[in-house]
């Protein structure tokens, strides 16, 4: 399992300033959930313990919020201390095909993709989400 930091790390890592493809803490947060929604439904195990909660702008990992928030809306700076060979092939793939996916929308329009959600609709506010329902959720979003 890996530190939800490390994931983090890896998208904001995967952005291409340069391409104006600017990763922000709002949209982080919510590539997190689509990490760890989906490696639940594939893997029945989570990427990473920190728990995501239900905050009032969608599902938020508040450890990693914390560490970036002095960003606001601001782009993240590329991180330092990057080793692409700590994560394994699988995780590599994983996390590319979420990028893949949802990097291309901004933080507004993914904001709005994870409060039609079941998963942040059926939490109570700055309640943590479930393993269990993210899993449920996400199995039904797979490509079969």
């Amino acid at each position: 399992m890996y530190k939800a930091l490390d994931i983090a790390k890896y998208f904001i890592t995967l952005a291409s300033p340069e391409a104006e493809d600017l990763i922000t803490n709002l949209k982080l947060q919510k590539m997190l959930y689509y990490a760890q929604g989906f490696h639940l439904a594939l893997f029945g195990k989570p990427l990473f313990a920190e728990k995501i909660e239900a905050w009032q702008s969608g599902p938020v990992v508040p450890e990693i919020y914390r560490i970036y928030k002095e960003y606001g809306t601001n782009t993240l700076p590329q991180p330092d201390n990057f080793n692409i060979e700590q994560y394994d092939r699988e995780t590599q793939e994983l996390l590319d095909e979420v990028y893949e996916v949802y990097g291309q929308y901004t933080s507004p329009t993914l904001r709005r993709f994870t409060e039609q959600e079941t998963p942040w609709k059926q939490t109570p506010l700055n309640q943590e989400i479930s393993h269990d329902l993210m899993k449920a959720y996400f199995e039904t979003q797979l490509v079969k």
